[in-house]
């Protein structure tokens, strides 16, 4: 283990930039909220994704042994974070004519396809809430016997009145909250911020998912979820628990209260936040723009691993302005890295004294803009290219870019190369009719084209 740098994160909870200091020396445990998964991941969610993999991966150049967790919400997670509206299974379940089991299994690979494409490792654990029912009536039962909870009828609720310092992340000011709510659709919760932790299936309604328990059929709530998976493979306090910054208001402030109201104790050393990805200035909306997917990229000519460059080039509690012109520079600086690639069958040296102006970077909050300009300094120097390409590649474990990994490309006939760029200049000139008829023919020779951001790729039928 790097034992001359010392390592800091922005914690949100005290809301200062502390000095990492595992619970166990040399081990760390994290925990990540995952997605729900009753729609395609967004570029948004896998912002927060590729932030909480560079953590994983920090660590792990730095020696030190990870255990992270990504949950998959597949049940409780309601429209509004006020336990009202409809479970967002059910209603993607409505939407699409497929069973709620369908629309989880189809938007859980979907997820994990989008990790592989960004180089994201795969978590220690990957649990469903589905598959830790159990678990959760367990935690609730703990709660109840503490004292926190009471019983309406729609559901078992906690009692936040109960909890002295209940909202202390997000410095809320409750009796604001008292003074300014809206009558709740639940007339029977005590006070605004209560929560249900498991919520009854309504009178002459079959769910798809609803389960026994001793309060009652029904289904867990979105918060308890995540209280009970991350223990039950991270245990009763860890070290790091990750998350966007809206969950910092109600789901994080949450988990804390029925981790406390269950344990008697705080859950988690080090809160960690990502803050969102933006476009044209407004958060990433239906309504607002920039709803694309990984694959809505690649359909425009990029590689997913561009998008991963440009997450890179931002800090993560400061967010990422998304333009397609930003993309079109990132997948530009990403080729040119891989033009140093150095394959002479030599040893080379990684340089220490970059090693540790990269590692300095990383350390403090993950700092990556600044790594990356450090490795862009690397590029510029004097050193050997051979010990360049050593020290990139060494760097590269932090970046997950795969410049290591060797690009095989198909070798295509001259002829088939110069009709693609007499078509690529008739669609430069607008000329469709022309570009139209050498793709047809480029095909009729056992060959397509598809079309990148400046350029075409090539290969055989």
């Amino acid at each position: 283990m790097t034992k001359m740098t010392e390592l800091k994160f922005f914690n949100t909870l005290s809301r200062t930039k502390e000095t990492f200091e595992p619970i166990e020396t040399g081990k760390v445990g994290i925990y990540s909220c995952g997605p729900t998964v009753y729609s395609s991941p967004h570029i948004g969610n896998m912002y927060a994704y590729v932030c909480w993999d560079v953590l994983v991966r920090v660590l792990q150049y730095l020696g030190y042994e990870v255990k992270n967790v990504i949950n998959i919400t597949d049940v409780g997670h309601l429209v509004s974070d006020g336990d009202s509206g409809e479970d967002k299974m059910e209603k993607g379940s409505k939407k699409e004519g497929l069973s709620v089991w369908e629309i989880a299994k189809k938007y859980e690979d979907e997820f994990l396809t989008n990790l592989d494409e960004l180089n994201i490792e795969r978590p220690w654990k990957l649990p469903r809430a589905t598959d830790h029912i159990a678990e959760q009536i367990n935690l609730i039962q703990k709660i109840e016997a503490n004292g926190y909870t009471y019983k309406t009828s729609d559901g078992i609720y906690f009692d936040t009145s109960k909890m002295v310092d209940y909202g202390k992340m997000a410095n809320l000011n409750l009796e604001k909250i008292k003074e300014g709510a809206r009558v709740e659709v639940n007339e029977e919760k005590k006070h605004p911020t209560d929560f249900a932790l498991w919520k009854f299936s309504p009178k002459g309604v079959k769910r798809q998912m609803e389960w026994e328990s001793p309060w009652g059929v029904g289904f867990p709530g979105w918060h308890i979820e995540c209280t009970a998976m991350s223990t039950k493979y991270l245990g009763e306090k860890f070290d790091i628990h990750t998350g966007g910054e809206d969950h910092i208001p109600v789901h994080h402030t949450n988990e804390i209260a029925q981790a406390e109201g269950a344990f008697g104790h705080d859950l988690v050393k080090y809160w960690i936040h990502n803050a969102f990805i933006t476009f044209k200035g407004n958060k990433i909306s239906k309504s607002s723009g920039g709803l694309w997917t990984i694959a809505d990229l690649k359909k425009m000519g990029f590689e997913p691993l561009a998008f991963r460059y440009m997450v890179l080039s931002s800090h993560y509690r400061k967010g990422m302005e998304f333009s397609i012109e930003s993309l079109k520079s990132a997948q530009t600086a990403l080729l040119k890295l891989r033009k140093y690639r150095v394959e002479d069958g030599k040893d080379y040296e990684v340089n220490q004294a970059f090693r540790q102006e990269f590692i300095s970077k990383i350390s403090d909050d993950l700092a990556m803009p600044e790594a990356l300009a450090v490795v862009w300094k690397l590029m510029k120097s004097d050193l050997i290219v051979g010990e360049k390409w050593a020290t990139l590649l060494d760097m590269d474990k932090v970046l997950g870019l795969r410049l290591g990994e060797t690009v095989f490309e198909e070798k295509i006939p001259e002829e088939i190369a110069q009709l693609a760029q007499q078509r690529q200049q008739a669609r430069e000139n607008k000329n469709w009719a022309e570009s139209d008829r050498l793709r047809e023919l480029i095909k009729s020779q056992g060959y397509l084209v598809e079309d990148l951001v400046n350029s075409c790729k090539i290969r055989k039928i």
